[in-house]
């Protein structure tokens, strides 16, 4: 086997061990939701009084979806793997698992009366993603940087207009986390705003 296809194989083998966290990832999300009728309550009022789980379940699925679809197309520019990458890979899996945990705190606290912990829920909600979207860029911008791991068809053109975009989430997700103490549905509805911002830009070329 030559070296090209070496590195190729070893690409696809860590974009499938990807893959299999985020559909891991996306799979717990769903076992926040439950049936609201075992509450005593109507069955029809049950799911009013379930909508931050809804909300939230929509809110972190649609986000690790457009993620997905993101790490699929940054990994049709980086072409070769090394160890300081999958180191990198791993910790921004951990950081998009964990989104499952925050996801059910804010579910768990956004409607209560107590608006401290609404916040403190949405605060570490918006961090999870700030974390995530800072060794994302840390990611690429190793890749990237003299051109080390990207492919040969990738110009110096593209590989910046990737930075800017990405340079973007760290930015939101901060601002995200910053309005989280003051009101969790703005901060919950800025991450909103950056997944719709990555849905647009992980299909402007197809």
């Amino acid at each position: 086997m030559d070296r090209e296809s070496f590195e190729a194989k070893e690409t696809a083998r860590m974009e499938a061990f990807s893959d299999g966290v985020f559909a891991f990832a996306i799979t717990l999300l769903a076992l926040n939701l439950r049936d609201p009728a075992t509450s005593g309550v109507s069955l029809s009022q049950g799911l009013i009084d379930e909508w931050p789980s809804f909300f939230a379940f929509v809110t972190s699925f649609i986000t690790v979806l457009i993620m997905w679809m993101n790490h699929h197309n940054m990994f049709n520019y980086i072409r070769r793997i090394d160890r300081r990458l999958m180191l990198l890979n791993g910790v921004l899996l951990l950081f998009v698992v964990l989104t499952v945990f925050t996801t059910s705190l804010v579910a768990a606290h956004i409607q209560l009366g107590d608006a401290g912990d609404a916040g403190v829920a949405a605060a570490a909600y918006s961090a999870t993603f700030f974390a995530v979207s800072l060794v994302w860029n840390g990611l690429w911008r190793y890749s990237a940087r003299g051109h080390r791991l990207l492919g040969k068809t990738v110009t110096e053109g593209a590989a910046k207009t990737i930075t800017r975009q990405y340079s973007v989430a760290p930015l939101s997700y901060g601002a995200a986390l910053a309005i989280a103490p003051f009101s969790a549905l703005v901060s919950v509805a800025v991450i909103l705003a950056v997944a719709a911002f990555f849905a647009i830009t992980a299909t402007i070329g197809d």
